[in-house]
């Protein structure tokens, strides 16, 4: 079946879900499993400060993570992206890592809060030539 799983994590709790709901899978399947998270570009210099403790966040998440899976038994790598459209980081990830699926949270906004900040899920969904399973 899977051998390689993809999940992406923002570090919100519903990711996290996923994420474990993920690195389940990978066990139950004798899969490997890579976490990523993806980072805007933010270049203006007074930002440097507020860049270097996002990274440093979500550098402690990923080993959180890394940690869990190697508890788990579950050989997993992790790794920070910056890209300024994360569906496309996802993909692109995704493919040259070799995974065969995404396994990600979904956070279910509708109505203009969908419309307003968009869905990096549904464009994961509709740009993807991977299977995508949606945790919600």
């Amino acid at each position: 079946m899977y051998k390689h799983i993809l999940t992406p994590t923002d570090g919100s709790e519903l990711a996290h879900k996923a994420v474990v709901h993920g690195l389940s899978l990978a066990k139950a399947l004798g899969a490997q499993i890579t976490v990523l998270s993806v980072q805007p570009s933010i270049t203006p210099s007074r930002f440097e400060e507020y860049v270097k403790e996002m990274r440093a966040q979500t550098a402690s998440v990923l080993n959180q993570i890394a940690v869990a899976a190697e508890d788990a038994g579950v050989q997993c790598e992790t790794m920070q992206v910056t890209h300024d459209h994360p569906h496309e980081a996802i993909i692109a990830v995704a493919k040259d890592e070799g995974c065969d699926v995404i396994v990600m949270a979904s956070h279910g906004r509708s109505g203009i809060v969908s419309i307003l900040l968009g869905s990096v899920t549904a464009k994961v969904l509709a740009h993807a030539t991977i299977p995508v399973v949606v945790y919600r």
